[in-house]
């Protein structure tokens, strides 16, 4: 079995398949993590929102100190919160998740959504009486978060910065400022991508610009009512049947010959082994026409977060109606 390949991300390279950790929780993503590593996977998608960057953390440490694995083996990644928007926050909020994995330094840090919550209010979701976000009173700017997250960069606390959930429009903004001003480009955009919702367009802008491509929920989110899972899709089960595949190595594939990272997540050891066992075989262009085509068919992003549609930066706006 040939090894995966990687993309250039920044002045890094990150393996094109890594474990993601949202909605694992804390009595599980420790082993997870474990099985993973020893496995041969060497990237970790986190997130503090995630809430389980401590167990992330004592994991680590356990790999380390056995000699499992190397830090400098690994590319791992965090996302800075809502919370930590202003320009005095940032710094903040990467020091807490370096102080909970245990870490020097990230080999990647996003801005996890283009939306500006309270700080300091003894919460990471500041909700009023009637359970809607409390934007940030000193309403930063994008630009004003990304130069403090270009100032960690120089501190080294992170070797690459990079945008999740920012639309193209964002995404150009924050190119524009950086040109303007000398400053760090962004390293990688993450973003849901699946068969549902492939971002062809998007993801061409990004590689144009020397951007990774991440694709998070690349199994496809839950499904709707009366919509089959896309594990369950008969396009997909039917290629998944010629490769002597699972339906989700097949999604995963997807993602790898396109040059796009994908980062499943599971605590399960045998999907957590078989999700990573998808350098042995390749999509003909025949089957990735199949497979960019299915969202002709169905489109759903399931990652709206509808509860920020207020926010003036919310970047789905023109997804979701008022």
């Amino acid at each position: 079995m040939s090894p995966l390949p990687t993309v250039n991300c920044g002045v890094s390279n990150m393996p094109v398949v890594g474990l993601g950790t949202f909605k694992s929780g804390v009595d599980e993503v420790g082993a997870a993590v474990e099985e993973a590593i020893r496995c041969g996977y060497r990237h970790l998608d986190c997130a503090m929102i995630y809430g389980n960057e401590k167990e992330v953390g004592v994991a680590l440490a356990k790999l380390f100190k056995e000699g499992v694995v190397k830090r400098e083996e690994l590319f791992i990644n965090s996302k800075l919160w809502n919370t930590y928007h202003r320009k005095e926050e940032v710094v903040v909020g990467c020091d807490k998740t370096l102080s909970d994995l245990q870490l020097d330094y990230l080999d990647l840090y996003l801005i996890h959504w283009p939306v500006a919550t309270q700080p300091n209010m003894g919460t990471l979701n500041p909700e009023d009486e009637n359970n809607v976000p409390i934007l940030d009173s000193a309403s930063p700017s994008l630009t004003e978060t990304w130069e403090a997250m270009e100032q960690l960069v120089r501190d080294g606390k992170c070797r690459n910065i990079g945008l999740s959930n920012f639309n193209k429009k964002q995404v150009e903004e924050i190119l524009e400022f950086s040109s303007r001003t000398g400053g760090i480009k962004p390293a990688c955009l993450q973003v849901e991508s699946h068969p549902y919702l492939p971002n062809l367009e998007l993801a061409k802008f990004c590689q144009k610009n020397d951007i990774a491509f991440v694709a998070f929920r690349p199994l496809g989110g839950p499904p709707r009512k009366g919509q089959a899972s896309l594990l369950e899709d008969k396009d997909i089960l039917k290629i998944a049947e010629a490769h002597g595949k699972s339906p989700a190595q097949i999604l995963i594939r997807y993602h790898v010959d396109r040059g796009i990272v994908a980062i499943p997540k599971s605590v399960n050891p045998d999907r957590i082994k078989q999700n990573f066992e998808v350098s042995d075989f390749v999509l003909s262009p025949s089957e990735m026409e199949t497979l960019n085509g299915i969202c002709q068919r169905f489109t759903k992003r399931s990652c709206l977060a509808p509860h920020f549609k207020h926010c003036p930066n919310y970047p789905f706006k023109d997804e979701i109606s008022a």
